[in-house]
């Protein structure tokens, strides 16, 4: 079916530079790209002939509309695309697996900056060093430097104003020598700068001249008889040797080099990254990748360097790959700006740099390898329980995905619904569902038991999701109908389901009019009771939620001087309407912010609620 409005958008894009975006039929963004001509690069997806390759080829399938931003150059567009993709994570775009939880080390911008590991970056002016994969490796160098060097582990913020007003005093740190007790000003903020600075001196592979530092700093303090002070740098000139020890030597240049290689194999890739600091091996570390085609490597190169580099800290003078990215001199320039020097992407023929490479692909290989076993190894793994329930409810395949729903409407009063997922027997949070009933007026669980699991598989089957392997509702034949109706409805009903009555705990399935005989004493039938009950109590937190917000707004919302905000703030201070009323005036201006004739009124009226209920 021809979709006018599509090709209408296609023919408006403009010949400039900037980004894209296919979206399906609902306005989700299905695919981010930059182009250096966006019309050229749009119209090349909607060409007579779809293409062959299946990814996409199902893309073009799926796109019902388009936005593009026109941006000044190929680079600002390049970082628009790094922003938007890291931002709405889009299906078809290749995407760093668990990118988000990437650990840094951040050196904080502070007159006594701190020193530290962390997962969240904040745009305040920090350093950031990273990312790093291999935690262990990252633990272990940040144990490193708090040995050599005696920064401050605390997270006061320290100044000459807080230092002259004493509001901080050493702590054992300091004692034992650790700190140097900038918080007391026992150390000058130039010297204890000059330690930061050798801490980013570290962090870039530089242990050559801190170990010259350190002994001349050793030797002089001996020299001086100061020889408690000399032990102390003794110890951590041994730490820094026998960390660059550690670091074997591969390269015969002196040149700071990343070498990046990409091992694909069917659905799964992975990316190594060796970094070479004044030619010695500083760390490795893998990132798994999600969306890799084998016969487009080109674009996975340039799709993973732009969302590895686009927060790091350091960008060396070259980067080793088995392939060029695509739009190369784009990916180049950005590289530049960020070093603020030449940067070279080389793809090597002959000699050393070969040999580095495949070091690299050998290693990426073998993470692959590794990862793909492991992932085997949890597939095959079924728990003892899930079994039983296959045995037990006579499944064709193990239920490793149930998701269960649940209705809670006290009084007919807010109705709600809640969807929990369990995965082999464990409970996956992050899929947990909540539903304001929407279509159903009154008292009809039936009704709502329709409309919640119509709107889950709906949704899925627009986003071709992953669905469950049982869907698990609470409640006898009536629940159950309603559940089957709604997945008949979207054609769904292979999808197994089973109602759990809580009076008698039992069992009903499709197509039996009376409940399915388990033994009580079945650890599958364990499972579905502890499943059902966590959608209960989703179900009934949820509802409780929704029936506190409702009767707060309804009671304050004829108080002049009560707004939004200010029933947000009763909302968030008091349990319930109880305890308002039992509150003192004071409490209620204290919290609320609200004065004593405005705080007086809210009592009374929660007086008067509490008392007619």
């Amino acid at each position: 079916m021809r979709n006018h409005r599509l090709e209408e958008k296609i023919r408006q894009v403009p010949q400039k530079p900037g980004v894209y975006m296919l979206k399906d039929g609902s306005g989700k963004i299905l695919y981010i790209g930059k182009a250096k001509v966006l019309r050229d690069r749009v119209r090349s997806y909607f060409q007579k002939n779809l293409p062959s390759n299946p990814r996409l080829y199902s893309l073009v399938r799926r796109t019902r509309d388009l936005e593009w931003i026109v941006t000044s150059s190929e680079v600002e567009a390049l970082l628009a695309e790094a922003n938007l993709v890291k931002k709405h994570a889009p299906k078809y775009n290749v995407s760093l697996k668990d990118d988000k939880s990437f650990p840094y080390i951040r050196i904080t911008r502070e007159p006594y900056p701190q020193v530290l590991l962390t997962r969240r970056i904040v745009k305040d002016g920090s350093n950031y060093f990273g990312p790093y994969t291999e935690v262990k490796t990252l633990r272990k160098t940040l144990k490193v430097i708090h040995k050599v060097f005696p920064i401050r582990s605390c997270d006061y913020y320290i100044n000459k104003e807080s230092i002259e007003q004493n509001k901080h005093s050493v702590c054992l740190d300091y004692h034992i020598k650790k700190c140097r007790g900038p918080c007391e000003g026992l150390v000058s903020r130039e010297a204890y700068n000059g330690m930061v600075h050798n801490v980013v001196r570290f962090l870039h592979g530089r242990t050559d001249s801190i170990i010259k530092d350190l002994k001349a700093t050793m030797e002089a303090a001996s020299e001086a008889r100061k020889y408690e002070e000399a032990a102390r740098f003794r110890d951590q000139l041994r730490a820094v040797e026998t960390f660059s020890n550690r670091q074997r030597k591969v390269s015969a240049t002196f040149d700071d080099k990343d070498i990046i290689a990409l091992s694909v194999r069917d659905k799964d890739a992975c990316a190594a990254v060796i970094r070479l600091r004044n030619g010695k091996v500083m760390s490795r570390e893998k990132v798994y990748l999600l969306g890799v085609e084998e016969d487009n490597l080109r674009q996975a190169v340039h799709d993973f360097i732009r969302q590895f580099y686009m927060d790091a800290d350091f960008v060396p003078r070259e980067i080793i790959v088995r392939e060029l990215p695509r739009d190369v001199d784009a990916i180049t320039e950005w590289l530049e700006r960020k070093r603020n020097k030449r940067v070279y992407l080389t793809v090597p023929r002959r000699g050393e740099k070969v040999r580095l490479l495949r070091m690299g692909e050998q290693n990426a290989d073998l993470l692959l390898e590794e990862y793909r076993r492991r992932r085997k190894r949890r597939k095959e793994l079924v728990p003892g329980m899930v079994q039983r329930l296959q045995s037990d409810l006579r499944l064709s395949v193990p239920p490793r995905r149930i998701e269960a729903f649940d209705i809670s409407a006290l009084h007919g009063t807010n109705p709600v619904g809640s969807m929990v997922s369990f995965v082999d027997g464990a409970s996956e949070k992050r899929e947990y569902r909540k539903y304001k009933i929407k279509s159903v007026r009154g008292i009809d669980d039936f009704a709502m038991i329709r409309e919640v699991v119509f709107r889950r598989y709906t949704r899925l089957k627009s986003e071709n999701a992953t669905m469950p392997d049982l869907i698990l509702v609470d409640g006898g034949k009536g629940q159950l109908g309603m559940a089957v109706s709604a997945l008949q409805v979207l054609g769904l009903t292979y999808i197994p389901v089973v109602g759990l009555a809580k009076r008698l705990e039992e069992i009903y399935l499709p197509g039996y009019s009376e409940p399915q005989s388990i033994p009580k004493s079945s650890p599958g039938l364990t499972l579905l009771r502890r499943i059902r009950d966590e959608a209960h109590r989703f179900a009934v937190t949820f509802h409780r939620q929704q029936r506190k917000e409702t009767v707060t707004r309804s009671i304050f919302e004829e108080i002049r001087g009560v707004g939004p905000v200010t029933r947000k703030r009763l909302l968030g201070s008091f349990d319930n309407v109880e305890a308002i009323a039992e509150a003192s005036t004071t409490e209620v201006c204290e919290k609320a912010s609200v004065g004593v004739r405005i705080a007086d009124e809210i009592i009374s009226m929660a007086k008067s609620t509490t008392t007619s209920s």
